[in-house]
């Protein structure tokens, strides 16, 4: 399937020149045939490539569902409660929600309309099988978000994974890294940015990169942000990603850019130029989002902020911490707790995923997930 992806993009590049970095990402990932994401119904856990807070185990759902309990209340209980996951795969998520809902209110659970959103057929598929303990409340499963939302939209590890252009700021201003081959070999080359909107967007964060360095600007996120809060009519966005302010990440923190690729859990390094660039379609190609960005497309499209903190601070305040004291002293108890805190630990999934919550039409004292420390570290 690899060699699919890269004829693909060869032919592409043969027929119209260069690519940028986006539109490469675009093919590798998401081509409907044999993009990275579209043939597999997961990519994470043990046997994937990546590893996320889904593939510790049910508690990360069982949070959320907490959370979303408190939403549907704050909502006044008015009829039902869209539950939307952008990015939804295999549909663990949403089951590990669901069955968490379930068990804990019946009242809430009667009130849920599920919709699964993503752009894989092959994780479309998968959702029937998984949520079939549930299918009553599966309301939509399908590529685009539903037009109108009353409730939540939710999404794990969403953004990170959206095209980004690639820039690198040079003695004689910005410009950007295309896709383009030398003979048959794929290969990374500077020229004049695409578009306005790259210097546009870095010029409006007051941005200054340095010559040499490079960095991503993701300007998908933006409209996939746009599109979200158009479609919320009343209710909440809640977003985990990993990611860091505009002012860190275009700094000499990360001057060298975030965009990298995994492979078995592991970044691969290319001894080559750039690794995302080999076996196109068979392999993850991810950049660190930029948290500033998604906060002020948002606010620009109705939504207010209502907190951006790390994971562990999210959970913790929603009661992981008594969980984790709960904990009995069995082999099981011990690998569930042991699970938990894989999820706030510092320096792990805790710190470095962050929760980013938005709201349309919604007053009242913060939510419970939002009631501890408010830091992003």
């Amino acid at each position: 399937m690899s060699s699919s992806v890269r004829h693909l993009i060869v032919q592409r590049i043969r027929e119209r020149g260069p690519l940028t970095v986006a539109e490469f990402m675009s093919i590798a990932l998401y081509h409907p045939e044999h993009g990275y994401y579209a043939r597999a119904a997961r990519r994470t856990g043990r046997n994937g490539d990546f590893f996320t807070s889904v593939d510790v185990g049910p508690a990360f759902g069982a949070m959320l569902a907490r959370q979303f309990e408190e939403m549907w209340q704050r909502l006044e209980r008015d009829g039902s409660f869209d539950l939307v996951e952008a990015g939804a795969s295999n549909g663990q998520l949403a089951r590990d929600v669901l069955d968490a809902a379930r068990a804990t209110n019946p009242d809430f659970y009667s009130a849920i309309r599920l919709h699964l959103v993503d752009a894989s057929p092959a994780a479309r598929a998968a959702q029937r099988e998984m949520l079939a303990p549930h299918a009553d409340k599966v309301a939509s499963s399908g590529a685009t978000l539903p037009d109108s939302v009353h409730g939540v939209i939710y999404a794990n590890e969403l953004l990170d994974a959206l095209p980004v252009h690639s820039v690198v700021m040079t003695e004689h201003g910005l410009r950007e890294h295309y896709v383009d081959l030398d003979g048959d070999r794929l290969i990374e080359r500077a020229g004049r940015p695409s578009t306005e909107a790259l210097e546009e967007y870095l010029r409006s964060l007051n941005v200054d990169l340095k010559p040499g360095w490079r960095c991503e600007v993701n300007l998908a996120a933006l409209v996939w942000i746009a599109r979200a809060c158009c479609a919320l009519h009343r209710g909440f966005l809640l977003l985990v990603d990993y990611g860091h302010p505009a002012a860190e990440i275009y700094s000499a923190t990360h001057a060298g850019g975030t965009l990298t690729t995994f492979v078995r859990h592991m970044a691969d390094p290319s001894a080559e130029g750039p690794a995302w660039l080999e076996e196109p379609g068979t392999r993850d190609i991810t950049s660190h989002v930029d948290l500033t960005s998604v906060q002020r497309t948002a606010e620009q499209f109705g939504c207010s902020t209502l907190g951006v903190l790390d994971q562990g601070y999210f959970l913790l305040a929603l009661g992981l911490a008594d969980e984790l004291a709960t904990a009995g002293p069995s082999v099981a108890a011990t690998r569930r707790r042991l699970a938990l805190k894989t999820l706030v630990v510092p320096g792990g999934l805790g710190s470095t995923h962050k929760v980013l919550v938005f709201g349309r039409q919604i007053q009242g004292p913060p939510l419970r997930g939002l009631s501890g420390p408010s830091r992003l570290t």
